[in-house]
């Protein structure tokens, strides 16, 4: 079997030598030595001030939310995975959706204005697949209109864009370190700002509303990280280039041999690939059908990322239609990615598509 993708397994010595550790302290949650040395060597490599690790990437969001005091609207895009309406909804907040860009594939600035009314409080665009969005154009919609910005980033470990790293807009940015991740904790995720007084109140948060004096002093939840993750991170963290480089070699390839036969994204000019899913566009959702199925029939498992299109889902309730987003989503499939995916294996997935093309 050829699945979307496989969890990167790091050297195992060095993560059992973490464990003996972690059993020799006895401390195994509440912000471990792990945890804290996670925390600043990721801080660190991304180039960003506070980054606060938590148990996963919902919970991320969801403190995003508390933490900014929303309200009401937000505007977000219908293009993502369920996780970033989800956790809106969860909230008590009302999503309000902006049609996506038929090239990058991220929410259009262009789409946002007309939306916004009283009753907004925050936009909450998401970075594709790691594309970077139009930051810049969407920091001044936010701010000619008093609206907070919070960025779902959960594709875009390690992304630069211009001259930093994309994590350093909006208000806060939120990244997610599940196993299916280029960058992964097990479970896990994180918050990035480099707002001080909002990191400690996202710490105190994290820690039932119990801030470093002992004091509860607002709502809280329990969100943190384990030792045990933050451990796999560290190990996962070492050895980031070689995934990183590998995933490149085989999206490299995807592009070469099947680039007259499919659509890629359109990536942001101003940042680079960081290779964290390989999607390709279809012409048509009965030819997406076709290919699937015969790769299917090989054992070979594509993923229909992000299907169907947020605004469609019946919970919601939603009277819009959002017909950018409602196409892309019908045709676009995501294929096998990951570090160990052998030439042979990706010879025999072009091959296939090829032949059903």
């Amino acid at each position: 079997m050829i699945p979307v993708t496989k969890a990167y397994l790091p050297n195992k010595a060095k993560y059992q030598a973490y464990v003996n550790d972690i059993y020799g302290r006895g401390w195994l949650t509440n912000r471990g030595v792990l945890v804290q040395e996670l925390e600043r060597r990721l801080a660190e490599y991304l180039g960003v001030k506070h980054l606060i690790c938590v148990a996963n990437g919902s919970l991320a969001l969801q403190l995003a939310y508390k933490a900014l005091d929303l309200k009401g609207e937000v505007i977000t895009t219908p293009f993502s995975f369920a996780a970033t309406v989800s956790t809106i909804t969860w909230e008590g907040l009302r999503p309000v959706f902006g049609d996506i860009d038929p090239n990058s594939y991220n929410l259009d600035p262009c789409n946002i204005e007309p939306l916004i009314t009283e009753k907004t409080s925050a936009l909450v665009p998401v970075h594709v697949f790691g594309n970077p969005c139009k930051a810049e154009e969407i920091k001044i919609i936010a701010e000619e209109n008093n609206l907070k910005v919070i960025y779902d980033a959960a594709h875009a470990f390690g992304v630069e864009y211009k001259d930093q790293n994309i994590l350093n807009y909006g208000d806060i940015s939120t990244v997610s370190f599940h196993s299916t991740k280029i960058f992964h904790s097990i479970e896990g995720g994180a918050l990035i700002t480099n707002d001080d007084d909002l990191a400690k109140k996202i710490r105190t948060q994290i820690n039932f509303g119990i801030s470093g004096s002992g004091e509860i002093n607002l709502v809280g939840t329990n969100a943190k990280m384990n030792e045990f993750e933050a451990a796999m991170g560290l190990c996962v963290l070492d050895e980031i280039d070689l995934i990183t480089n590998q995933r490149k070699e085989i999206c490299k390839t995807y592009q070469e041999t099947l680039g007259d036969l499919v659509t890629f994204q359109s990536w942001n000019k101003d940042s680079q690939n960081n290779y964290a899913y390989a999607p390709v566009l279809f012409k048509s959702e009965e030819e997406l059908l076709r290919v699937n199925a015969a790769l299917n029939i090989k054992h070979i498992f594509a993923r229909r990322y992000f299907y169907p299109s947020l605004d469609t889902l019946s919970y919601l309730q939603s009277e819009q239609v959002l017909t950018t987003s409602r196409d892309i989503s019908k045709r676009i499939l995501c294929l096998p990615l990951y570090s160990g995916l052998a030439v042979q294996e990706q010879k025999i997935i072009v091959d296939t598509i090829k032949k059903n093309l």
